[in-house]
């Protein structure tokens, strides 16, 4: 594994564990050249999914475009790398459960938003403002009105 510190490739394995539910391997790595201790994870290669746009294009799955927009919504909310990772890891389980080779863009916009909902509301709010591309301020509370309503009973 190339270190990121030195970009050389002379390392050894101080710790392995299960992570994610046994979903990956966590590594902790420590430079034989510079001494630094990094993290890889190792997963098993999925198969390949992909995602069917609006237009009708077929693009690959990409996590990391979700993990972008996950970080958008949760932009200066109190949660961190490992609450992204992990919400990533319920949502590509979920995908992969549901789906065999293909997914509407619609319908995994509806899982984030539905995972979303479960960690903060602000960030679900955040999050379908871009996603459903409210028109006017009518749209924005009638999406909040069922999260108002569950407040109350």
């Amino acid at each position: 594994m190339i270190c990121p510190f030195c970009r050389l490739d002379n390392d050894k394995v101080c710790d392995s564990r299960n992570s994610d539910s046994g979903a990956a391997v966590r590594r902790r790595r420590e430079c034989l050249e510079c001494g630094r201790r990094f993290t890889t994870y190792e997963r098993v290669e999925e198969l390949s999914l992909k995602v069917i746009k609006k237009d009708g294009d077929r693009v690959p799955f990409d996590r990391e475009k979700i993990r972008q927009g996950l970080e958008k919504a949760l932009w200066k909310r109190p949660f961190g790398d490992a609450d992204i990772e992990r919400v990533l890891n319920a949502m590509e389980v979920e995908i992969y459960k549901t789906y065999d080779s293909e997914v509407p863009s619609r319908e995994l916009g509806e899982i984030v938003m539905r995972h979303l909902r479960q960690l903060d509301q602000i960030a679900y709010v955040r999050f379908a403002s871009v996603y459903r591309e409210f028109k006017d301020v009518r749209e924005f509370v009638s999406e909040l009105e069922p999260m108002l309503d569950d407040q109350k009973s």
